[in-house]
Parts: C-alpha cells; structure tokens; sequence
C-alpha cells in the first residue's frame, strides 16, 4: 500500500451547475438527486471511488447561495466544511457564469492553498468561440487555477478530470473499506429519492417546504418493506401533496418504488404518509433531526 494515493475531492459552485451529475458520472451510480430546480441537493454526500491503487472521496455540496432561512444556512455550513477538509477542489461553473452567488467563497477559491480544478461545464451547447472567450475570462479571474471544459451530462473530459485528479491526491492509505460506496445509510437515499420526485411533480414553494423521514426500512431475502413520511409546514400543502384522491400522492410512490427497486436490486414495497410540522425550516431541534445543523 505504500503507493496508495487517497483523498477527498470536494465539488462546489452555484445551484444547477451538474455538481451532482458530475458527482453520480464519476462514481457510477445514482448517489444525488438531479434536478432542474434549484437547491436540490441540501446535505454533503459521499461518493467513493475505488481501485487497486487509489480511493477518491468525492463530495457533492448544496449550491451556494445567500441563506434566506435556518435550513439553508445549514446547507451553506456543509459548503464551508467542504473547503476545509479537501485536497483537492473541483470549482464547478456554466458556460456564461460569472461568479459565485456569495463573494466570500470566491474569496477562498482564489485564496486556496490546495489545488483547485476550475470545471466549465455544459460546453455542449456552447460555440468554440464563446468557450474560448469563457477560458480566456476564468484565467484573468482566478490565474492560480487548471481550467477543464467537460459536460457532466454527456460525459465529455470526465475520465480526463478524474485522471487528474489521480495525480494530485497525496499518497496515503484507504479512509473507507474498499467495498463502501457512500458514507449514507439505505434509508438518506430513500428520503432523498422521495424527495426528487416531488422536486420533479410539484411546483413553487412545495418542494421546498417538504422534508422526508422514514420511520421504518425493513429488509429480507426478497422485498424491502419502507414507511416514509412526507414533511409539509401548512395543512394547504399537505392537501397538494396527496391530491385528487390521493393520486399525486400515488405517483410519487410509484415512481420512487421504481427507482428504489433498481438502486437497491430487489422489490420494494413503499407506503408514504404526509405530516404537517410547521414551520421546521427554522426550527433548529427539528433541523439536527433531520441531520442538518450537526
């Protein structure tokens, strides 16, 4: 092992980037939810890649953006603690950004005194001149920084990054058993696989005022057994979220059991019920509850 390159590899950047399809093409499985809608992602998830002679530790954070309440606050400390524990950085940004919605992260990207790969992404839909307009305007912002044109979605310069990755991690042993994927439990990934499909299904503030608990995750030989609940802060939204007859309900059901079936290769069987708990945004017991604020 004493050749063994291992580290944590932390991706951050605005919402809607591709931070979690980037996240999900470089492990190979569907770890973070993607959506369209902004603040999918709310917690820091672990992605482990492994091979004979290294384990990279990818770290999908929320994108950033200027809390508005306690909840997002929260989110925006896993985005700080993804700063302080890396070793190598991945700045991820779209054709025709800018800058970070908050100018103190752009402080310490530029600041960094680790390696920070600059990933500008989604130049499939963009012409060779604005992408070398894009390089040219990244290099005169951060001068320290490698600049990597990929797109996440289409898979174009991923292997190239992960190559390059390769050869910045510091030679160290395994943080994690070979055969371990992620750092989350079964039951994260059937709140957060819940929780896209009423991203996808709903709109306006819905979404955003959900939270999702499952209270029981049992599994034997041929099926898994889950009850979940669905979190709303007003009795209105719990009318939305179940529906004419409960039919929307029963389509995120439906929808989650599919794809909880091919993540965890095995029948599913999912009853979910809608709770109201007001106002939990910015209640801080119920925020550690749910495993934000820790």
């Amino acid at each position: 092992m004493k050749d063994h390159k291992a580290g944590f590899v932390n991706i951050i950047g605005n919402p809607n980037v591709g931070k979690s399809t980037l996240m999900n093409a470089f492990v190979g499985e569907k770890l973070s939810i993607i959506t369209s809608k902004a603040q999918t992602t709310r917690h820091r998830i672990l992605g482990i890649v492994n091979g004979d002679d290294f384990q990279v530790i990818l770290s999908d954070t929320p994108g950033i953006i200027k809390p508005a309440y306690d909840l997002q606050s929260s989110m925006m400390d896993f985005v700080k603690s993804a700063f302080d524990d890396a070793d190598v950085l991945l700045y991820m940004v779209e054709i025709g950004e800018k800058a970070l919605k908050d100018e103190n992260f752009f402080i310490r990207i530029k600041n960094s005194k680790i390696p920070v790969l600059l990933l500008l992404n989604k130049i499939d839909s963009a012409s060779q001149e604005l992408l070398e307009e894009q390089v040219q305007y990244w290099q005169e912002q951060l001068p320290s920084v490698e600049i990597h044109p990929i797109s996440a979605l289409q898979n174009f310069n991923v292997r190239g990054v992960f190559e390059r990755i390769l050869e910045l991690l510091p030679i160290s042993p395994p943080y994690y058993p070979k055969d371990q994927l992620t750092d989350k439990p079964e039951r994260f990934f059937v709140n957060e696989t819940i929780r896209e499909k009423i991203l996808l299904y709903y709109k306006k503030e819905i979404p955003y005022a959900v939270e999702v608990e499952t209270e029981e995750f049992l599994e034997d030989e041929e099926i898994i057994r889950i009850r979940s609940v669905i979190m709303v802060e007003r009795d209105s939204q719990k009318g939305i979220i179940i529906g004419h007859k409960g039919s929307a309900l029963k389509k995120v059901g439906v929808e989650a059991r599919k794809d909880l079936e091919q993540f965890f290769d095995k029948q599913v069987h999912i009853e979910l019920y809608v709770k109201v708990n007001k106002n939990w945004r910015n209640d801080t017991r119920q925020l550690k509850r749910f495993g934000y604020n820790n």
